[in-house]
C-alpha cells in the first residue's frame, strides 16, 4: 500500500516496497531490530539497511521520527497493529454507541484523565498542556504551530517535539485496546476523535444551557439545581499548574466563567426567597472578591430582605472603602442604586442586582 507522508517536510506520496512497509509497521509497533529480524525471517543487518533506506526515502531523521510517521500516516495505531477496515463497527466504537465514551478528561481543576474509571498518568506538564489544548478545542484541529505557540509561548523548543508528545499521548489514551486512535491527524493538525472522549467542560456547559432553559420556562428552582450541578464540575483552579499562554488564558476565562455561574445561581436563589442560604455563600464571595460590585449588591439585597438593614449598609461601606483604596474610584451605579433603595426602605425588585446572563 502507498505510504502517504503527512509531515510538513513534503513528499506527497512515497511508495515503499512490501518488505519496507512491514519493517516500518514493526518499527511503529516498537519492535527492536532483532525482534523485527526474527518476525520477518531476515538477517538483523538487513533490517538495519532497510530502515536506513526508509528514513532516507521519507526524509525522516531517526527511528523516533519513523515511529511518529507510522502513526501519523495511519499505518499503525499505538500498540494495536495496522488499521484495517471492517464490515461493521469496531468493538470500541460499539461500546461508545451503547455506553458513551470510556475515556474522560477533566480540565476544570488539575488536568486529569480516566479510562473506565481508572486514572491515567498523563506525563510531564508540557505534554499535559498539549492534551489540554486539544480538549479545549472541540470540533476542530489544532496545528503544530498553534500547539507550539500555546504551550511554549516565546520560548519554543529547539526541536519539533509536538509529534513526539502526540505519540506518547496516543499510547497513554489508547491503552485499553481497540483499533481507533483517540487523537487523529488531518491536514490542519491534531484533534480528539469526535465521540471518543467526554470532557467535563462540555458537561458543565450542557448543564448551564439546561439552567438557562429552566429560567426561560419560569422554573427558577430547576435553574438553581442545574446550575449547582454545573458548578460541581469545578475542582479548584482550572488547568492548575499547566504552563504556556494558552493554559493561562483558558485559566482566566474558566475562572471568570465560574464566578458568573455562581452569581447567576445566587440571583435565582434570591428570587426564590432562599435568602439565608444565599447569604452564606455571598459573604464568602465578597471576602474573596472585595471589588466585585454585583456580588456586594446581591449580598446587600439578601441581608435587607432578611431584615438585616444595618448589615446590608455595612457591606456597602466595606465595598466603598475597598474600591477607593484599591482603585481610587467610587461605587458604580448598581451599588449606589441598591444603597439608596435600602436607605429609603423601598422594596428591592428581583433582578435589581443585574447579574450577567
Amino acid at each position: 500500500m502507498p505510504i502517504i507522508t503527512t509531515t510538513g517536510r513534503q513528499a506527497a506520496a512515497t511508495t515503499l516496497g512490501r518488505q519496507e512497509r512491514d519493517i516500518l509497521y514493526a518499527v511503529g509497533c516498537g519492535l527492536r531490530d532483532d525482534e523485527i529480524a526474527a518476525t520477518l525471517a531476515l538477517p538483523e543487518e538487513a533490517v538495519a539497511g532497510h530502515l536506513a533506506r526508509i528514513l532516507a526515502a521519507l526524509g525522516l531523521r531517526d527511528r523516533a521520527a519513523a515511529i511518529v510517521h507510522a502513526f501519523d500516516c495511519g499505518l499503525v495505531s499505538p500498540g494495536r497493529g495496522p488499521r484495517r477496515k471492517s464490515p461493521g463497527p469496531s468493538p470500541r466504537a460499539a461500546a461508545r454507541n451503547t455506553s458513551g465514551p470510556r475515556l474522560r478528561i477533566s480540565v476544570l481543576g488539575s488536568l486529569r484523565a480516566w479510562y473506565d474509571g481508572q486514572p491515567l498518568d498523563l506525563g510531564h506538564l508540557r505534554q499535559q498542556a498539549v492534551l489540554a489544548a486539544l480538549a479545549l478545542c472541540p470540533g476542530r484541529s489544532v496545528s503544530r504551530q498553534e500547539l507550539t505557540d500555546g504551550v511554549w509561548g516565546e520560548e519554543p523548543p529547539n526541536t519539533n517535539v509536538v509529534p513526539v508528545y502526540i505519540y506518547r499521548l496516543r499510547k497513554i489514551l489508547d491503552a485499553a485496546g481497540g483499533p481507533d486512535s483517540v487523537i487523529e491527524r488531518d491536514r490542519s493538525g491534531y484533534r480528539l476523535l469526535p465521540g471518543a472522549v467526554t470532557v467535563d467542560l462540555s458537561q458543565m456547559e450542557g448543564l448551564v444551557a439546561a439552567a438557562g432553559a429552566a429560567e426561560r420556562a419560569g422554573d427558577p428552582a430547576e435553574a438553581v439545581r442545574a446550575c449547582s450541578q454545573a458548578l460541581e464540575h469545578f475542582r479548584g483552579e482550572p488547568l492548575a499548574g499547566l504552563p504556556g499562554p494558552f493554559a493561562e488564558l483558558e485559566r482566566l476565562r474558566l475562572t471568570e466563567r465560574r464566578i458568573v455561574l455562581v452569581q447567576r445561581k445566587l440571583d435565582w436563589q434570591l428570587r426564590l426567597g432562599r435568602h439565608s442560604e444565599a447569604i452564606v455563600e455571598l459573604s464568602a464571595l465578597t471576602v474573596a472578591q472585595p471589588l466585585n460590585e454585583p456580588v456586594a449588591a446581591m449580598l446587600m439585597r439578601a441581608l435587607y430582605l432578611s431584615g438585616r438593614q444595618a448589615d446590608a449598609l455595612a457591606v456597602y461601606d466595606r465595598a466603598r472603602r475597598s474600591l477607593a483604596d484599591e482603585l481610587g474610584v467610587s461605587p458604580g451605579r448598581l451599588l449606589q442604586q441598591v444603597h439608596r433603595t435600602i436607605l429609603c426602605g423601598h422594596d428591592i425588585r428581583p433582578g435589581l442586582t443585574g447579574t450577567t446572563r
